[in-house]
């Protein structure tokens, strides 16, 4: 029997389970949606089903925020200049999905992954064992949750410096000389300290344009905007997936592009990345077990 689509007074006092004088206090009262016609009060169903789930208290939050997958990838996390192009990648190889990246950093992608408002989240946080990356940050995140690591790359990391290196900087010692300014580094006895950036192209433009001699960046930046560049160390670039989302047909195709020949066309452009566990699920060291133990 289809439901009506309009309630006299009797009909929305026995929906409500109220008697039918408190009907006329709720309009008045607690805005009650009703309308008047001919001099007798009706009431949209509709409308009163949603003005009492406005009423309710406690409500419930959502188990998971984040919707069945329909079409949008979102990834979230550390940005990188590969991953950038590879979900351009994405959105040309399958255009009837999308994906979509939100530059928080490493935490803030982590943050994103353990309240379900991201299918993918991109890190590279050293542990303090400088050896492992990402496992002990995400466990304790996702408050003993492990998520699904799969490595993107490895990147060189270390300093950007202007063609020619004109101030002579060698090693991180030298950034501590007077005169010499840093983009997006902490330390307030450093000059330029103060100014913060997020994607990696734009510390390379800080130092590419003059208004700072050094700064923290990954080396395909120096390739690209045609820098000098002092190497550091490598590090790991992981992608975390929560478990219940790592069958998600977005996912799974993000992740079969990173085996595809368009992908590695992309990646031999670029200077200073290490595919060599790229695409594969990466596990902690036996003496990351051993110590968590």
């Amino acid at each position: 029997m289809e439901k009506k689509t309009l309630l006299n007074t009797k009909e929305v006092a026995e929906f409500l389970n109220i008697n039918e004088k408190m009907v006329y206090a709720l309009i008045a009262d607690k805005g009650l949606p009703a309308t008047k016609v001919t001099g007798k009060w009706l009431f949209p169903r509709q409308l009163v089903e949603q003005w009492l789930e406005n009423q309710t208290i406690n409500y419930p939050e959502a188990a998971h925020p984040l919707p069945p997958y329909h079409g949008l990838l979102i990834i979230c996390g550390s940005n990188d200049i590969l991953l950038d192009r590879t979900i351009s990648l994405f959105n040309r190889l399958y255009p009837e999905h999308l994906a979509v990246f939100g530059n928080i950093g490493s935490r803030g992608g982590l943050k994103a992954l353990s309240r379900d408002l991201c299918h993918v989240a991109s890190s590279h946080l050293l542990q303090e064992d400088e050896d492992e990356y990402n496992f002990e940050f995400a466990i304790q995140e996702l408050e003993g949750i492990a998520p699904v690591l799969v490595n993107f790359c490895r990147r060189e990391q270390g300093f950007l410096v202007a063609k020619g290196n004109p101030k002579a900087i060698s090693s991180v010692s030298d950034l501590g000389k007077p005169g010499i300014k840093i983009a997006n580094i902490q330390g307030k006895q450093i000059e330029g300290y103060d100014q913060e950036f997020r994607s990696h192209l734009d510390v390379g433009m800080e130092v590419l344009s003059g208004r700072a001699d050094a700064a923290p960046a990954i080396k395909p930046v120096a390739g690209l905007l045609g820098l000098d560049f002092i190497s550091l160390r490598w590090e790991r670039y992981d992608l975390l997936i929560l478990k219940e989302r790592f069958f998600e047909q977005g996912v799974q195709l993000f992740l079969g592009i990173l085996h595809e020949s368009q992908f590695r066309e992309i990646v031999e452009k670029l200077d200073g990345y290490d595919m060599s566990l790229c695409g594969k699920i990466v596990f902690p060291q036996q003496s990351t077990l051993n110590k968590e133990e």
